[in-house]
């Protein structure tokens, strides 16, 4: 069974918006210390774009700030990355993560693609 499910990805034009919606199996996100999002762009290197901990407390990559939010609904065992004024640059794998220490569990990744 895959841990973590990404869903909402797809084409967007620049300026608008998605959802990203991250769904976790068992109980990875009650046990975890910090769930987030990352991205791939192709030829380039994962990076981090949003994280959030156990506490609530939220970390965001300086290209996503005032535009992206990352939100939890423990309830529902979801995270989630609200994406808005969405730029070409964007345009990536969007994964989701979960650390489990000593064990990080990942997404199969979600498309996400900014264009006109």
């Amino acid at each position: 069974q895959v841990p973590l499910v990404e869903s909402g990805g797809g084409l967007v034009q620049p300026g608008g918006s998605l959802t990203l919606s991250c769904a976790a199996s068992g109980s990875i996100f009650r046990i975890s210390s910090v769930q987030g999002w990352y991205r791939q762009a192709p030829g380039k290197e994962r990076e981090l774009v949003a994280a959030i901990t156990r506490g609530g407390s939220t970390n965001y990559a300086d290209s996503v700030k005032g535009r992206f939010a990352i939100s939890r609904d423990s309830a529902k065992n979801t995270v989630y990355l609200q994406m808005n004024s969405l730029k070409p640059e964007d345009t990536a794998v969007y994964y989701c993560h979960a650390q489990v220490a000593p064990t990080n569990y990942w997404g199969k990744g979600t498309l996400v693609t900014v264009s006109s």
